[in-house]
């Protein structure tokens, strides 16, 4: 983003953030960590309504987590404009249970109207447990 923009990076973190908690960013119980241009970190404590039959963390909590993070390093990267997700692909390497987990996600490569992001999900011991890349396309 072009600095001579009058563009407050600040107030935008700052209201995403809040409208965040009002979705189900905020019924999953997701954390920001940080938020970049091209790289964020959320944070998800796993608790008890996270798992499935299995005492371990439900696929579609990955999914969101993953979904989450992605959608959120391409609004980042693009403030003035919306990005909706076109396509997730998800890989589940390793179970996860009750614990904090860390999902990073970055750019990696993006067009006028189409951006591809990958992410991971790594558990309490830095063990990646879930990889995902997904496309988002721009709307407006």
């Amino acid at each position: 983003m072009n600095k001579a923009t009058s563009f407050d990076w600040d107030s935008y973190i700052a209201k995403l953030v809040k409208d965040a908690d009002k979705t189900f960013w905020g019924y999953l119980g997701c954390e920001m960590i940080e938020l970049g241009q091209k790289h964020v970190i959320i944070s998800l404590d796993v608790k008890d309504h996270h798992l499935n039959l299995l005492s371990i963390l439900h696929g579609g909590v990955h999914a969101s987590m993953l979904d989450n993070a992605m959608g959120l390093v391409t609004m980042a990267s693009r403030p003035e404009e919306s990005t909706v997700t076109t396509n997730l692909n998800i890989h589940f390497m390793s179970q996860i249970k009750k614990q904090k987990i860390t999902v990073y996600a970055d750019i990696i490569h993006e067009s006028r109207t189409m951006l591809t992001t990958e992410g991971r999900i790594v558990d309490e011991s830095g063990a990646v447990c879930t990889i995902g890349t997904g496309s988002f396309r721009v709307i407006k």
